[in-house]
């Protein structure tokens, strides 16, 4: 099983170069920068995780510029993206975006996304909360045409282009893996449809670890091989019982957590993590 750690980069947290060169060198698979392009002053919508939200949901650097700059500070680590909001952006410029930064780092990006949670905020990109689902399924298909075709074209309800030329191509092939979030009623469709993984959060009162047989009988229904949509698991804790549990339960990947802290903190921090890794 692979570890990686997810935290939102910011300007008061140590910066995104220098923490991923801090993972390499500790041994960790990969990192995980999420997305949220500003929240709403009028704080509608309730976050998920109770309480007041915490200033690095409205401060985070943009995440492929923040992945740029770990690129450019390692050559192992794989980047990923957790979440980015689809939902929230151009498909034609964000799928320009995912190639550049997979060809510029020789083939390590991980695409994962969501459907996000704030609809105030995907209400001031355009995105209604009804249909949000759908618009990230279209997007998604035509990125991957984008992505794989030479001359391109989408023709969705919400989605629509003609040929298009688009490049350059990512490096990997067909394309960056498509990591799905959430854990919903309709998760395993997409994940089944175009999902090249699947990425749900380990809560205290939920454990969808338990679901993996379910999502590789659905896979295999589906004419896919089982095991081709590896499971990763946010904020997994740093527990070696659970790891164990995780990684005997054909979890592929246990993501940690880590607030935005400077280096002085973060570092000890990694030495932790990487001490229960080892253990």
């Amino acid at each position: 099983m692979d570890h990686g750690v997810v935290m939102f980069p910011t300007e008061y947290s140590i910066a995104p170069d220098e923490l991923a060169r801090a993972l390499e060198e500790r041994g960790f698979e990969s990192v995980w920068f999420p997305e949220h392009t500003h929240i709403p002053a009028s704080r509608q919508s309730p976050w998920p995780g109770g309480g007041e939200l915490p200033r690095e949901y409205w401060s985070a650097y943009d995440p492929f510029v923040a992945l740029m700059s770990a690129a450019g500070a390692t050559k192992r680590l794989r980047l990923g993206t957790g979440i980015c909001l689809v939902i929230e952006r151009d498909p034609i410029v964000t799928a320009k975006e995912i190639a550049t930064l997979d060809r510029l780092s020789g083939g390590r990006v991980l695409f994962g996304i969501g459907g996000g949670w704030n609809a105030e905020e995907m209400a001031n990109h355009g995105t209604a909360w009804k249909s949000r689902w759908r618009l990230l399924r279209e997007r998604v298909l035509a990125m991957k045409a984008i992505w794989t075709q030479k001359e391109a074209s989408f023709h969705g309800e919400l989605v629509r282009f003609d040929r298009i030329w688009s490049e350059p191509k990512p490096l990997q092939k067909p394309h960056p893996p498509v990591i799905i979030g959430g854990d919903g009623e309709k998760t395993f469709d997409r994940v089944v449809e175009f999902g090249d993984g699947w990425m749900p959060i380990l809560r205290p009162h939920t454990n969808p670890v338990e679901k993996i047989p379910a999502l590789r009988r659905r896979l295999e229904q589906a004419g896919r091989d089982p095991k081709s949509a590896p499971v990763s698991i946010f904020f997994a804790p740093p527990k070696r019982e659970v790891l164990d549990g995780l990684a005997a339960a054909g979890v592929a990947r246990a993501i940690f957590g880590l607030a935005p802290e400077p280096r002085d903190r973060i570092l000890p921090r990694l030495d932790s993590l990487a001490a229960v890794i080892r253990a």
